[in-house]
């Protein structure tokens, strides 16, 4: 399967760091056709320009040269594999700057044709979506607050993918109070999760 996996954390030497070179390991040893966008590494630029924001619709190509790379990579892809942490409830701002400047109309969904109606999905090539992540705040008052991060994933994005899309969100949680036993379980579980084809 092709599958491309966007990694964004600052630090190489982070868990986070672990958690994607994992991921990486596994999907190799699984016989996936494995692609890599590391979004720190690469300095990508997540700030939408005030050109950009007037161009999104009436000139939406010249936003899509701005990030042709990214654009052909997600249109690669079968299957879309994301590692970060949860940062105040949500992706880092890295991460979140790149959905709004490379998820653009006619790559990730296809605008309405009238007022009040519902954007078509884009994106149904892909057929299976993973998430990695993990959060400082327990999984109890993630629960509470209705979980925004994982809702973004898999309901908000999930909707632009095939409808029989694959869903596989994987969280440790309290990250910050985490034991390295607790640490090392979870690295297995991304381990045995990905090298399933």
């Amino acid at each position: 399967m092709r599958t491309l996996i966007i990694y964004c954390h600052p630090a190489p030497d982070s868990f986070c760091a672990a958690l994607f070179a994992t991921a990486h390991a596994a999907l190799n040893a699984a016989g996936h056709d494995v692609r890599a966008i590391d979004l720190y590494a690469e300095r990508f630029d997540p700030v939408l320009s005030a050109n950009e924001k007037r161009d999104y619709l009436p000139n939406t190509q010249a936003n899509l040269e701005n990030v042709a790379p990214h654009v052909a990579a997600i249109r690669w892809a079968e299957s879309l594999v994301f590692v970060f942490p949860t940062w105040f409830y949500g992706p880092p701002a890295m991460l979140k700057g790149w959905f709004e400047r490379v998820w653009l109309p006619g790559v990730a969904f296809k605008v309405p044709d009238k007022p009040g109606g519902k954007a078509a999905p884009g994106m149904q090539h892909v057929v299976r979506l993973t998430v990695i992540t993990t959060s400082g705040s327990p999984w109890w008052w993630l629960k509470l607050i209705r979980d925004p991060c994982r809702s973004f994933f898999t309901r908000g994005l999930r909707a632009l993918f095939h409808p029989r899309c694959k869903t596989i969100y994987l969280q440790l949680h309290g990250m910050n109070t985490s034991t390295v036993d607790q640490r090392e379980a979870f690295i297995k579980k991304i381990h045995s999760t990905l090298s399933t084809p």
